[in-house]
């Protein structure tokens, strides 16, 4: 699976002029902001080829691009918490994708491989001090063990 457009001679089905409109790095790749319909929180910034995004859009859940593994990840399929899609939205440059989700799955709602419910769980403390630090903020909710032994 090839990450890049075609090339200039190639010509693009009308159907994909929404992703040639979108700006893909250097290696076809989009960060994709996750953030959870109801609350508004952040829960997740994941990255999306021309694939994830194509899937996403079609299938109505979050599928992203693992840079880690090199294929893509439909979110839940290990962990069961699948990410439902009600908007896809893109920023003034087309350089960054904003998902409005809901989180399903096992209750508690989990987002984050370490079993919170958001990734953004760590807050930098005494940021003034000579001594600022990270800590986390917010509790685990499952232990990653439990959800990734299903």
């Amino acid at each position: 699976m090839s990450n890049s457009p075609p090339p200039a001679d190639t010509p693009t089905p009308a159907s994909d002029a929404w992703l040639d409109a979108i700006a893909w790095d250097a290696n076809g790749l989009i960060p994709a902001i996750a953030q959870e319909k109801d609350t508004g929180d952040i829960l997740m910034v994941a990255w999306m080829n021309r694939e994830a995004l194509r899937q996403t859009a079609q299938k109505g859940q979050a599928v992203y691009y693992s840079r880690s593994r090199g294929k893509l990840w439909h979110k839940g399929e290990e962990s069961g918490h699948f990410q439902t899609v009600h908007a896809i939205r893109t920023d003034c440059d087309s350089d960054v994708i904003l998902l409005t989700i809901t989180q399903h799955g096992h209750q508690p709602s989990i987002a984050c491989h370490t079993g919170r419910h958001s990734c953004f769980y760590q807050r930098l403390e005494n940021p003034a001090s000579p001594a600022p630090h990270w800590q986390a903020a917010d509790p685990v909710l499952k232990d990653p063990q439990h959800i990734y032994s299903q």
